[in-house]
């Protein structure tokens, strides 16, 4: 940090590219930096990770009070990169280079945060509903921010985020993706239109609405496959059973379940097209309707029914596959099916169906390729880190939680925003986001990549909030939270090969 020429007041934060001169008592154009008398400070506490219930996650200054030994420098105590300050610019080591002791092995951690122009947001949306063609444009305040995708299993995902969209276009289009990125990382929520599309709020966690309504249920599973679930339980009940699906409409008598059980042909027709016995392709439109199709009137997918195996008063259900629909139907004398109040017998296999679904969520997944100032941070030899964590030598986490490292070159990851700590990302107006990342390793395997051993200080000094000579900042405060249970320590036996193999 530097003061301005004539302006002595002012100090010069070098944490990312924008380089803000900032007054005292104020905070740069990101607000994790601020001038307290004349101190770069980093705002947000630093993190520590203890494996253990009930933690008191209060805040705890730095600058105030001696540190009072309340957060016990241990093997199970982990030093995160949420407050802990970046790399950037990126010839200098990570602030924090953490030097520990788990069952008798020396370890070290490299703790940054790190800048993310590269970087986007993945979202599955657990729902039957149609809500945008793939590839349809996805917006948020009016602007591009991301794509719709693959239709999965039960599930709608989205792409948002990315370099392009970032720095590729105007600055209100990098801002708004940012802006919306931040929210759903950190937990908030995001409104979304999509073109052609269905409007949709979504937070991470919780059940998505969609254009207004409130999504209940994941489906129990394509309209084939809860013919299959479910026909023993149908036998004898109803002479024939439509699952109607967008995907793969089900007809229990044609169906393989329905064969080897021994249902009786009706002589239905489906409109659509046959892919195998009982399992029809392209019955409607997508839409919002019945098991997502454009459908209000699920007769519309019945051709006719054929008068040499049909006969009067043969009974139909007809449902989705989710439950939320559904309709019972009974041939006249002209083979036309005429609906009926739902006999008792049926509803409660309807309510299997529904029981059965999962409740609909919003997956958020953060995804980003850990580059130049992450690498160099860690390393003078950046290929040497990415080849340690190919190897599974080096364990990556960011804010604690695990990630998922995809092959191939680089160091690229994704991670659940939902099992970080609260409030873990940031950003830069440049614009991109800030998040967490840590690289845990043996001693010696840091030393041979050609590790920053000279800035290695010890866990209890970590804690205390003391930073190495690379530091130009000062600490605000540090916070102890309990390690999510359904997260790994990161410093685990099961994380590395050579604990596996040396238990």
């Amino acid at each position: 940090m530097t003061a301005t020429d004539g302006k002595p007041e002012k100090i010069r934060c070098d944490a990312c590219p924008v380089m803000c001169y900032i007054a005292e008592g104020r905070s740069g154009a990101c607000d994790r930096y601020a001038n307290d008398n004349g101190n770069l400070i980093r705002l947000d506490p630093l993190t520590i990770l203890e494996n253990r219930e009930n933690t008191d996650a209060n805040v705890v200054p730095f600058l105030e009070r001696e540190w009072d030994g309340d957060i016990v420098a241990g093997p199970e105590t982990f030093v995160t990169a949420i407050g802990a300050g970046t790399t950037y610019p990126d010839y200098k080591p990570a602030p924090f280079i953490v030097a520990s002791e788990v069952d008798g092995v020396d370890m070290v951690t490299v703790v940054t945060e790190g800048i993310f122009s590269y970087c986007g947001v993945k979202l599955k949306i657990d729902t039957d509903r149609h809500l945008g063609d793939e590839c349809a444009l996805v917006r948020s305040e009016g602007e591009v921010i991301g794509h719709v995708t693959t239709s999965e299993y039960g599930s709608q995902m989205l792409s948002l985020g990315g370099v392009h969209h970032l720095t590729g276009g105007s600055k209100k289009e990098g801002r708004i993706t940012c802006s919306t990125m931040l929210a759903l990382c950190n937990g908030e929520t995001a409104d979304l239109t999509i073109d052609g599309g269905a409007e949709l709020t979504v937070q991470a966690g919780k059940a998505p609405t969609i254009n207004g309504a409130l999504e209940e249920r994941m489906r129990v599973g394509c309209g084939s496959a809860t013919v299959g679930m479910f026909a023993a339980q149908w036998k004898d009940l109803v002479d024939e059973v439509v699952v109607v699906d967008d995907h793969i409409t089900g007809v229990m008598s044609e169906h393989q379940a329905g064969k080897v059980i021994g249902w009786e042909p009706t002589g239905i027709k489906i409109n659509g097209r046959r892919s195998t016995p009982g399992r029809y392709f392209q019955v409607a439109e997508p839409g919002t309707g019945w098991g997502g199709t454009n459908l209000t009137d699920p007769l519309a997918i019945i051709s006719k029914f054929d008068a040499k195996t049909a006969r009067p008063g043969l009974s139909i259900l007809m449902v989705s596959t989710t439950g939320e629909h559904a309709a019972y139907f009974e041939l006249d004398d002209e083979l036309l099916p005429v609906q009926q109040d739902m006999p008792d017998r049926l509803l409660p296999s309807v309510r299997r169906i529904e029981e059965n679904c999962e409740p609909a969520l919003t997956s958020v997944l953060f995804m980003a390729g850990a580059g130049g100032s992450l690498r160099s941070g860690v390393t003078e030899h950046p290929v040497g880190l990415t080849r340690s964590v190919q190897n599974s030598l080096t364990y990556v986490s960011c804010g604690g939680a695990p990630v998922y490292t995809w092959p191939g070159g680089g160091i690229t990851f994704m991670t659940d925003v939902t099992r970080l700590p609260q409030n873990a990302f940031g950003y830069v107006p440049t614009p991109a986001l800030v998040a967490p990342l840590e690289f845990t390793m043996r001693a010696d395997d840091y030393r041979a990549l050609g590790g920053h051993m000279d800035y290695v200080v010890p866990l209890a000094e970590a804690i205390e909030g003391k930073t190495g000579r690379q530091n130009d900042h000062l600490l605000k405060g540090r916070r102890a939270v309990s390690s999510s249970s359904g997260n790994p320590w990161p410093a685990g036996p099961d994380n590395y090969p050579w604990r596996k193999a040396n238990p």
